[in-house]
């Protein structure tokens, strides 16, 4: 009999450490709201007028700016998946906040000043080594390609939306429907944008147009500020149309680059297609095919 407690106890035991790390986890990501980089200054890397501030290496970012005499520079980060990012920064702008989405490891920190044309000579270069409290705050926290405050109206629309809703996947249908149904495609921006474009969550929200990449960037600013974990993904599509759609991390279901829309079939979250043709059969099983998509980089 004392076996047949003792058994009892140890599973009594380890359900209750389940649950208690489900329920810390739902509760973190609860709390995580809208979390917004900051350069603290404690541990800095500074070249002739950069400065790198890493003190928030942890968090799963650095931010760079720049006051030197080029007019702008880029950085680029490349981590244990060796994928090399490039961010550029204009001279005098408030510093980038620039994430470590290749998670934990070594990361090659290079940096180039521009001279003229598409004429760039090194002005930095470093190795960090990156080890980040939580593997989800790299797509948790705004950055240069997905900025976001808690003024934005884009965030407090996502507020708004969710206020009363504790469920991630319901948060999740509620701010993907909004943005296809409110955002339509804007035919001609997508014709003339430049390179080095980036988004402006408001701006799209405001307009209510954008191309693939305001869309993307519009959503997953509004997830993120609701604290779900939202990559955004820039890639391929069609085999050689450059494309932007979104990830997200689910709780029960880990990372998923798909939505439920019926309660039965899941689709890859790609908003711009979904938006058009008012989200048709066509549409949908388009977006459902994952060979469809090959991703090159995520933000």
């Amino acid at each position: 009999m004392r076996g047949f407690w003792r058994i009892l106890q140890n599973y009594i035991f380890i359900f209750l450490l389940f649950a208690g790390l489900c329920l810390c986890s739902q509760k973190a990501f609860a709390d995580t709201k809208v979390l917004i980089p900051k350069a603290d200054g404690t541990e800095v890397i500074e070249e002739e007028g950069l400065a790198v501030d890493i003190s928030n290496i942890t968090q799963g970012y650095l931010i760079a700016q720049y006051s030197g005499e080029a007019d702008s520079i880029y950085v680029q980060l490349t981590g244990p998946d060796e994928v090399a990012y490039k961010y550029f920064v204009e001279s005098g702008e408030e510093g980038a906040a620039i994430p470590f989405t290749s998670g934990n490891g070594s990361y090659e920190l290079l940096v180039y000043e521009h001279v003229e044309g598409d004429q760039y000579t090194m002005l930095l270069g470093d190795t960090l080594e990156v080890e980040i409290e939580n593997e989800f705050l790299p797509f948790l926290y705004s950055n240069q390609y997905v900025h976001f405050t808690e003024e934005n109206q884009a965030v407090k629309k996502a507020e708004e939306l969710t206020k009363d809703v504790e469920d991630d996947l319901e948060i999740l249908k509620k701010i993907y429907y909004f943005v296809i149904d409110t955002i339509v495609y804007d035919e001609e921006k997508a014709e003339t944008v430049e390179s080095g474009y980036l988004p402006d969550i408001d701006e799209t929200l405001k307009t209510e147009k954008g191309i693939c990449f305001d869309y993307a960037a519009l959503m997953a600013g509004m997830l993120r500020s609701r604290g779900i974990p939202t990559k955004l993904d820039i890639g391929y599509t069609g085999g050689d149309i450059y494309h932007a759609w979104i990830s997200t991390w689910l709780s029960g279901r880990g990372w998923v680059d798909v939505i439920e829309f019926d309660g039965k079939s899941w689709k890859l979250m790609d908003p711009t297609f979904a938006s058009c043709d008012d989200n048709s059969d066509s549409i949908q099983e388009y977006i459902g095919d994952g060979e469809n998509y090959v991703v090159r980089y995520r933000r």
